[in-house]
């Protein structure tokens, strides 16, 4: 009898190892780098107007990479103002590799940096329980949302944290694409229980629309090579194939 399949979150070496192999094999983070050079100017062109200190939060920031492009981005418009960058992150791993590259990238003299080892439920809690509501001037989600167990009110949630010019940013696998192909149709097999949920930007879309709340879509064509998914005993594909169905076999 075939041992049950269990959520790759059960492993979170394995699923390190899956997701950076996922960005090797895929434009992800190219398609990412792409948005924030191109089109995350125009959204960010008034949150700091008239601040001395632009106050962001980066819920799942992961290692850091997009972070520090959003960063520089900050910087060249709004060039000498303080930034507090808090970041969400529940993994002690990504943590130190965000810590590696903030120490290795050069012109963060006027970021301060604070690091919250914990999940955004978490966050919410402890933010509840302290009573606090600190207000952001930006707050990014990018790629998190597969791991809440309430999407919806954890929207409602940080978006009630955004001060009155403040954006919120939500990147999200589209409802267009491959992804939610392979979802929709064996998504029902998969061992999600309370860990990972599948969730694409057509949820977010009525999710917003029911909340009433305004928004702006944008479409980042991204590609991803399976090749070796279809290679008997293939270490990588195997691996991939974990990754994309969230699935530790």
């Amino acid at each position: 009898m075939a041992s049950p399949m269990r959520s790759l979150l059960t492993d979170p070496a394995r699923y390190l190892q899956s997701f950076r192999l996922f960005l090797k094999n895929s434009t992800e983070h190219q398609c990412m780098r792409e948005f924030v050079e191109r089109q995350l100017p125009a959204v960010i062109a008034s949150i700091g107007n008239g601040k001395s200190t632009i106050n962001i939060l980066s819920v799942g920031g992961g290692a850091g990479e997009i972070d520090l492009l959003i960063l520089s981005k900050l910087q060249a418009r709004y060039p000498g103002v303080t930034i507090n960058n808090d970041v969400i992150e529940p993994s002690a791993d990504q943590i130190s590799k965000y810590k590696e590259r903030v120490a290795e990238t050069s012109n963060l003299e006027n970021v301060k940096f604070t690091w919250h080892e914990e999940t955004a439920y978490e966050y919410e809690s402890r933010m509840n329980a302290e009573k606090k509501a600190k207000k952001w001037d930006f707050i990014h989600m990018i790629q998190m949302l597969y791991y809440v167990k309430d999407i919806p009110a954890t929207i409602r949630y940080f978006h009630s944290l955004l001060e009155a010019q403040a954006k919120l940013l939500i990147i999200l696998v589209s409802g267009t694409s491959g992804w939610e192909t392979l979802w929709k149709k064996y998504g029902s097999s998969f061992p999600l229980d309370d860990l990972c949920s599948y969730v694409s930007s057509a949820d977010i879309k009525r999710i917003l629309d029911s909340a009433g709340l305004k928004y702006q879509l944008y479409e980042l064509p991204s590609h991803m090579d399976i090749t070796s998914c279809f290679i008997e005993g293939n270490k990588d594909g195997e691996l991939l194939l974990d990754f994309l169905t969230e699935t530790c076999t």
